[in-house]
Parts: structure tokens; C-alpha cells; sequence
């Protein structure tokens, strides 16, 4: 596996990549339709937008840090993993790795947000320090120190 900037991406790839995330309602962070897979092939800024290739060259993860763009010192990082692989460790490998470029980039905490239902992720996050802190639109907020 390897994790690859969205923009060193085939945009045809990253658009099925987005069609297939679109059905997980429990990872929304913004719309997965053909127009933001163009927007962030091509977007340029200090937020972090990557993919995790495998080995047969799937794309099978989509990761994020965002806010910095909009002035926020705490990123907030999402990811999600194809749910015909999960299970496999992928989405550990990808938090490993987008912990390693926050921290590169300064970051002295991320945040994100989950459903409080997806017990899977929960118990992912807290693995690596995530505490919950609150709640914001529905979903449980946890922050992690880096």
C-alpha cells in the first residue's frame, strides 16, 4: 500500500473511488459527486488530501486534513476506507500517515468527527489517544494530542 496526493491521482480512478464512498453514510464530510473529485484534483492550498493505493493499483482510501485553509491551528481529518476492504488495516495505516503529515505540517492536535454508531472507528481512534470532547451536528467530536 501507498498513500498518494489526490492530485497525483487519474481523475477517472478518484471519481470511482468517490462514487463507491458516496454510499457510506457514516463518512460525509462533503458531497463525493464527479465535480469534487475535479475540485480537489486540482485544488491548491494548505489542506492535505490523499489516497492509499494498493497494490494491484485500487484506490481503497480516501484521507483529509482540512482547516487550515480557513485559519484553524487544529486540522480536522477524515477517512474512509472501501468497504470491501476494510478489515484489513487500511484505515490504521492511513491514520498513521496523515498523523505523520500533521505533525510535519506543525499540528500539535487533530480533531475529527464520527458517528457515534460506527463502534469500528471509535475503537480505531481510541487506539491512537482520540478522546471524545463533545458534540457537533450529531456526531461525536474527539481530538488527539499529536
Amino acid at each position: 500500500m501507498i498513500v498518494k496526493p489526490i492530485q497525483a491521482i487519474e481523475i477517472g480512478s478518484l471519481r470511482q473511488l468517490f462514487l463507491d464512498l458516496d454510499q457510506d453514510a457514516n463518512f460525509t464530510p462533503h458531497s463525493f459527486g464527479s465535480a469534487e473529485a475535479d475540485r480537489l484534483r486540482n485544488y491548491v492550498g494548505r489542506d492535505l488530501y490523499r489516497v492509499v493505493e494498493a497494490a494491484d493499483a485500487n484506490l481503497v482510501a480516501y484521507g483529509m486534513l482540512r482547516g487550515w485553509d480557513e485559519g484553524f491551528p487544529v486540522p480536522s481529518l477524515g477517512i474512509a476506507v472501501r468497504a470491501a476492504y476494510r478489515g484489513r488495516g487500511i484505515g490504521r495505516f492511513l491514520l498513521e500517515e496523515l498523523h505523520a503529515l500533521a505533525k510535519d505540517a506543525g499540528a500539535l492536535q487533530v480533531r475529527l468527527r464520527v458517528n457515534p454508531n460506527n463502534l469500528p472507528a471509535i475503537s480505531l481512534y481510541a487506539r491512537f489517544g482520540y478522546k471524545a470532547v463533545g458534540e457537533e451536528r450529531g456526531q461525536m467530536v474527539m481530538l488527539c494530542d499529536l
